[in-house]
């Protein structure tokens, strides 16, 4: 058979050339991943039996679950966080709230959510977001917590309060590369990620990104960081923005920078075209970033960070507090 060239596109790839076409990804620095160092994500339906998917996650370090939850309550809850910022001048004035498309108008930089420098405002109405009782129960949807107990085998799941809604507007600061573990290094090293695409999200929309094979790395570069900050005061030695830490809290915000250094050990950055509904599950050591947001239909990449323990499980309590703009986490 002959080979079939991978050819580069901005756009989002069809059922039928999916194979054939591969997203042109960027991080917030740096130059845009080469078609080389690019790939996509293997998906899961929901209904795949448990053991397949449990040993998917084994060897991948994620698994990209299709329809968890209700298309339609994933838009609700969007609806719901955008109307909040309808008075901002973050969104386009003739598009519903639901759509979340971006005033092309503004500033991105001026609309900066986690991670960015919001103004006063917006640092109100993000608290208020994450206190939002309609949040709080999206974050206990039966659909998801079902499949959480159904994946893991666990009896009960306990969630870390300090859930977070990320949104990233087009041409602004995305999510730099990181692993979980550094953030909760105070509780146990078992627990699961959940992201929640709220919406639907293009490979080029901000969504995340996954380094391949990365699970062993990450574990090597926490016992690394363990050995250089085991003289610290324990505070100190838990604190994601210790002295042996980039200030931000990431290690690096150019993916093919950081890729290039680790090239021996890693594989591509991988990412989903994903869809509102889909839930990417990954392990605590599993390295990964969110792309820079380049949609092309100018939608504001919106998305929430779910930590899950099994019940009895030793919890990182900086984080059983609902999220506050410069809660010191």
């Amino acid at each position: 058979m002959a080979s079939v060239d991978v050819l580069h596109t901005p756009g989002i790839p069809t059922k039928e050339n999916r194979s054939h076409f591969l997203p042109n990804l960027r991080s917030n620095r740096g130059d845009y991943v080469d078609q080389s160092a690019t790939g996509w994500m293997r998906s899961t339906q929901p209904d795949t039996p448990v053991e397949g998917m449990r040993k998917r996650f084994k060897e991948d370090g994620y698994i990209w679950v299709k329809k968890v939850i209700p298309r339609d309550d994933v838009y609700d809850m969007r609806e719901r966080y955008f109307s909040q910022f309808s008075h901002t001048g973050m969104l386009h004035p003739e598009k519903s709230p639901r759509d979340g498309i971006f005033n092309a108008s503004s500033d991105p930089n001026a609309h900066e959510g986690i991670g960015g420098l919001p103004e006063d405002t917006t640092k109100q109405l993000l608290n208020a977001a994450h206190a939002d009782p309609v949040y709080r129960t999206f974050l206990a949807h039966p659909a998801l917590r079902s499949f959480i107990r159904h994946f893991t085998g666990w009896e009960q799941e306990v969630i870390v309060d300090r859930a977070m809604l990320r949104h990233n507007c087009p041409g602004s600061k995305s999510t730099g590369i990181h692993y979980d573990q550094y953030f909760l290094r105070d509780g146990d090293d078992e627990f699961l990620t959940a992201w929640v695409p709220i919406g639907d999200c293009a490979p080029v929309g901000g969504g995340l990104m996954y380094l391949e094979n990365s699970t062993a790395l990450g574990k090597q570069l926490e016992d690394d960081f363990l050995r250089k900050a085991e003289h610290l005061p324990r505070q100190e030695r838990i604190d994601a923005f210790n002295q042996f830490m980039a200030k931000d809290g990431f290690m690096s915000h150019d993916a093919v920078d950081f890729r290039e250094q680790h090239k021996a050990r890693v594989g591509r950055w991988l990412v989903g075209d994903y869809e509102a509904g889909d839930v990417v599950f990954h392990n605590p050591w599993m390295i990964h970033a969110a792309t820079k947001n380049e949609d092309e239909l100018g939608r504001i990449r919106l998305a929430s960070d779910l930590r899950f323990y099994e019940e009895g499980a030793k919890l990182d309590h900086r984080w059983m507090r609902v999220w506050k703009h410069d809660d010191g986490l």
